[in-house]
């Protein structure tokens, strides 16, 4: 059964950093895409940044690039998302979403990131 269980978010004030994790289970980590998203309030789900299988490379939104980055750990079957410079407008619910070989995506629970003095 394949589960990702995202978990780091909190309040942060402006300017602060947060480090999000997603652990996964049930499947070869290495062979998924792997992706960040993010939703505020209100707002439609969007694309924070990606990773490719296998190595693949690694893209951002333009609104975090320079910002934040994500990381892999095929060992631990565990990706991040280090947030740095955070500022009200990144206050979401942030998922992590893994992508098969057949294009199934699988999705976790999200947590809350509240950027706020």
């Amino acid at each position: 059964q394949v589960q990702l269980v995202e978990s780091g978010g909190g309040l942060v004030q402006p300017g602060g950093s947060l480090r999000l994790s997603c652990a996964t289970s049930g499947f070869i980590f290495q062979s998924y895409e792997m992706s960040w998203y993010r939703q505020a309030p209100g707002k439609e789900r969007e694309l924070v940044a990606t990773s490719g299988s296998f190595g693949g490379s690694t893209n951002y939104a333009d609104s975090v690039t320079g910002r934040f980055t994500l990381s892999r750990d095929d060992n631990k079957s565990t990706m991040y998302l280090q947030m740095d410079s955070l500022k009200p407008e990144d206050t979401a619910v942030y998922y992590c979403k893994g992508v098969d070989l057949y294009l199934r995506d699988y999705w976790g629970q999200g947590t809350q990131v509240t950027v706020s003095s």
